[in-house]
């Protein structure tokens, strides 16, 4: 590995840190950096997971105050998380790399939709919010009993490939979860972390890690995390998912040529 090449996965990672605390769609700025460098996909999808966990707590951590009175809620929804990411990672090591080689294209098209949705999906969220105010319509005390079982989905897909497990966090939790956007974005980055930790320890054990590759995310995404916590939210998010589709896109079709 190079200087430059070092440079820009630590780059990388510290966007992903900012991006998977903000939005939820950090891995299509990584994944596709490693490709570039000729990373082999698995190895490259281990060692990012790996490499994004202490960012996925950091951003956490900054929303620990749209956190308080929601312990309940989380510990309820982790329990699918958890579960769900032992299966995409198991999943993951047990089928042939030709499978998930065959499959990423796939798993970063439809990343790259859910970004591009997300703005239209969040506002038929608070639309929804909107109305129920007016008219005055019973608010639950709980989530929706489809969340669970939505949250194990979404636990499934992110330890085999988390590429916007965010956005499908966010998606589930706004319809489900009658709270506002932000404390949801709190529990989001809670499931998410639990997703990455769960699947990088199976990984720690099991899988090929290119173990300089991880320390390069993992410090950029720390300090992305703390970034996002603080800052990310005021950035402009058509930037942020401009910066994501545009990746996303470029590794797509290299996959297609290729």
């Amino acid at each position: 590995m190079t200087g430059l090449e070092a440079a820009l996965i630590l780059l990388a990672g510290i966007g992903a840190g900012t991006i998977n605390t903000v939005v939820g769609s950090g891995t299509l700025i990584t994944f596709p950096t490693l490709l570039a460098f000729g990373v082999p996909p698995v190895t490259a999808n281990v060692s990012n997971n790996i490499g994004l966990v202490p960012g996925s707590w950091t951003g956490a951590y900054g929303y620990r105050r749209e956190l308080v009175g929601q312990r309940p809620l989380v510990l309820r929804l982790l329990s699918a998380s958890v579960l769900g990411a032992g299966i995409g990672a198991v999943l993951l090591l047990v089928l042939p790399d030709s499978a998930f080689e065959a499959v990423v294209p796939v798993l970063i098209g439809l990343g790259v939709v859910l970004v591009v949705v997300q703005p239209r999906l969040a506002r038929r969220v608070a639309a929804r919010a909107v109305l129920r105010e007016r008219t005055g319509a019973p608010v639950r005390e709980h989530e929706g009993r489809w969340v669970w079982p939505t949250v194990l989905g979404t636990g499934i897909y992110g330890g085999y490939f988390g590429a916007a497990q965010g956005v499908l966090l966010m998606g589930v939790l706004g319809v489900g979860v009658p709270q506002d956007i932000q404390r949801n974005n709190a529990v989001k980055n809670v499931l998410a972390g639990a997703v990455n930790t769960v699947a990088g320890v199976i990984f720690v054990v099991v899988a090929d890690v290119d173990w300089a590759i991880v320390g390069l995310i993992a410090v950029g995404a720390t300090m992305g995390g703390l970034i996002g916590a603080r800052v990310g939210r005021r950035l402009p998010p058509i930037v942020l998912r401009t910066v994501i589709v545009v990746v996303g896109v470029v590794a797509l079709t290299t996959f297609v040529v290729t």
